[in-house]
């Protein structure tokens, strides 16, 4: 029995993105959001609770990659189409450029799949991460709206996100084996960092989030290999 719990939460995390996506194409973009972070909080756990029962499987594996592909792929995607349909210069053609971010991120999940040297940290910017920052912009454009209502900005978004998902960058994985401090203190950096930055700015903080995620990410793994240069 324990076996299939970890299934049933990355199958919640399916569930909730497929939830999600209605939600997107109603054009309820900040509900979409909420269950993009209900997905995240099901990916975080499914893993984990995996290694703690000792059930982890190629099965597992791979259906956590289909789900991710769907609330972490597309649901971004279809986000991404609904915000350039409203766009300042947007044309009946122009948001179907926003499934670039569909297609990268399957193209980085494939590469996550079949690439040994991604066991403990990412090459490439994760799809939870990316698909966090895309479902900030609806909550930003309440307040900015003449900025994340820029057709340039958004393809660019989408242009600079997509090259992120596939890139040689190595960004560290925020799942947790210890609560050691000397062994994760870059990650409890980020996330106290995040938490301040959240707390003052709610869901405009993101960027800032995911600016400090690779450039933390860029200067640890600098710095480990400094380290090894030294040995």
């Amino acid at each position: 029995m324990k076996r299939h719990i970890p299934n049933a939460i990355t199958c919640a995390n399916l569930f909730s993105g497929c939830i999600g996506i209605v939600f997107a194409f109603k054009g309820d973009l900040q509900i979409a959001a909420y269950f993009v972070i209900l997905s995240g909080v099901f990916d975080f756990f499914d893993g984990m609770v995996a290694r703690l029962l000792n059930v982890k499987s190629a099965i597992g594996k791979d259906l956590d990659s289909l789900a991710d592909m769907v609330s972490f792929g597309f649901l971004p995607g279809v986000i991404m189409f609904q915000l350039l349909k409203v766009s300042d210069y947007s044309s009946e053609q122009l948001p179907y450029l926003g499934f670039f971010i569909t297609v990268f991120s399957a193209l980085r999940l494939a590469k996550f799949n079949n690439d040994e040297r991604q066991t403990e940290d990412f090459i490439g910017l994760n799809t939870p991460m990316n698909t966090l920052f895309i479902c900030s912009l609806p909550f930003i454009a309440v307040d900015y709206p003449q900025i994340v209502g820029s057709t340039i900005l958004l393809l660019a978004i989408t242009a600079l996100t997509s090259f992120l998902l596939i890139s040689e960058i190595k960004i560290f994985s925020l799942k947790f084996s210890n609560l050691s401090w000397a062994k994760n203190k870059i990650k409890f950096i980020f996330l106290i960092l995040s938490a301040i930055l959240i707390g003052f700015l709610q869901f405009a903080a993101i960027p800032f989030v995911l600016v400090i995620y690779i450039a933390l990410s860029i200067l640890h793994f600098r710095g480990e290999r400094e380290s090894l240069k030294q040995v």
